[in-house]
């Protein structure tokens, strides 16, 4: 099975994810990351947020929860807002991929200038207009 869906779209389940000390920060990182998701066709199964960044990850409970979700195949991958959400710097949100990426999943930062769907998508749904 692959780890991201072809193309970057599709109908596949993710869990969105927030970690901010202001809850006005979490919301707008959840809601970016649902629009990020919501643009490439991908399912929000769930989305959990917490609210001390400076908490080592592995002991915040909605990550745990998330990392449970990948786990029992709930979700397939993992979208957040921004890297600093759950790693210090890109070498570590790098690594962070790798071990989502051995339990089967797909991690992504929700990059600002990548909201759209991507061109191929939107030549791809033109071509299957034209035939019908």
């Amino acid at each position: 099975m692959p780890n991201t869906p072809p193309s970057g779209l599709g109908h596949v389940p993710v869990a969105v994810y927030a970690c901010a000390a202001a809850p006005s920060a979490v919301y707008e990182a959840e809601r970016h990351a649902r629009h990020y998701s919501d643009a490439r066709l991908w399912r929000v199964a769930g989305a959990w947020t917490d609210n001390d960044p400076t908490v080592a990850l592995d002991s915040r409970p909605g990550w745990s929860a998330i990392t449970s979700a990948l786990s029992s195949g709930l979700i397939r991958g993992i979208v957040v807002a921004g890297i600093s959400h759950i790693a210090t710097d890109a070498v570590r949100f790098a690594a962070l991929g790798v071990l989502v990426r051995d339990r089967g999943g797909f991690l992504t930062e929700a990059v600002a200038g990548s909201l759209q769907v991507p061109e191929n998508r939107v030549s791809r749904l033109g071509r299957e207009r034209s035939t019908e």
